[in-house]
């Protein structure tokens, strides 16, 4: 048990809480045409992140969102310019722009140092949750020890700042986001603006990776800000519902990746376990593949 408390809890929790704080936002950027917008937060937030260390010397989570939301806006605003001024198409400023951006962080990453700690290159691409351990824990009792809680990874904290975060400003304006997702037109004529709406999405997605990007890497970023909602869209037609579903996904892809990417190895008499952060991606990826082969709203037999 106390093997278990050490090693294995606070990565679990790790990997399912970045499933759940995605997979909540990710809901709106399925519903607004958006998906890959997590992949390019994921891209455009590094260098700032990286900057943004390098000055301060900490990775509080204030000096990163700090430094991933000047990325955003000024990768927002170069989008921008690429599309007014150069003539670009839409889709193809945002590839450009994203892929610079991240070329450029991991330029600074290697020239300033940083990828000599944890937070390099390979953990930004897969993710670093093997390394969210728990040595102060002793056993059950440790679970009801403010002094053993406190020695929690860090990721945890800032992991669950985001998802509470974003969960309270989903449930304060559930109604104008559901309104704007479905009917952008129809929200104008009510007064709610669908621009500022758009704003307040872009902002939780980059919030979301922000939190999320050092401790699971860009490949279970994007995963689980499109599998778990994607699939719950394909279930239910009721927003409020699908919501409820994707985090139900989210948390089972999050308990039941990390426990395959544990046993599986261990009973073909491998030692070494596999990635969880990829693991927790393949069993969001077959969910999905469910859905679409036996969803009774969009699945294959009804659209056969």
């Amino acid at each position: 048990m106390t093997s278990f408390l050490q090693i294995d809890l606070p990565a679990m929790l790790v990997g399912t809480l970045a499933a759940l704080v995605c997979a909540l936002i990710g809901n709106f950027l399925v519903l607004t045409r958006q998906s890959m917008l997590g992949d390019a937060m994921g891209h455009v937030v590094l260098p700032g992140i990286v900057i943004a260390f390098v000055l301060a010397g900490t990775t509080a989570t204030w000096v990163m969102l700090t430094g991933a939301f000047a990325a955003a806006l000024f990768s927002a605003m170069l989008v921008e310019f690429l599309r007014r001024m150069a003539g670009v198409e839409p889709s193809a400023a945002l590839g450009a722009v994203f892929t610079a951006m991240f070329a450029l962080g991991v330029l600074l990453l290697e020239q300033s140092g940083v990828a000599r700690t944890t937070f390099d290159v390979h953990h930004i691409l897969f993710g670093n949750i093997e390394t969210a351990i728990w040595p102060a824990a002793a056993g059950i009792r440790s679970l009801f020890d403010l002094a053993a809680l406190a020695s929690l990874p860090p990721q945890l904290g800032r992991l669950a700042f985001g998802l509470v975060v974003v969960a309270l400003i989903i449930v304060l304006l559930f109604k104008e986001l559901r309104v704007v997702s479905f009917d952008p037109d129809f929200a104008r004529t009510i007064g709610i603006s669908p621009r500022m709406i758009g704003a307040l999405i872009v902002s939780l997605a980059a919030l979301a990776a922000v939190v999320s990007l050092s401790a699971v890497g860009v490949i279970l970023l994007v995963a689980m800000m499109v599998c778990p909602p994607a699939t719950a869209r394909m279930l239910t037609d009721d927003l409020r519902t699908q919501v409820l579903l994707s985090l139900l996904f989210a948390l089972a892809s999050g308990v039941f990746g990390y426990a395959i990417a544990v046993l599986l190895p261990l009973a073909f008499g491998y030692e070494i376990s596999l990635g969880a952060a990829g693991t927790i991606a393949v069993v969001a990826g077959l969910f999905q593949l469910a859905a679409m082969l036996f969803g009774p709203k969009r699945g294959i037999p009804r659209t056969a």
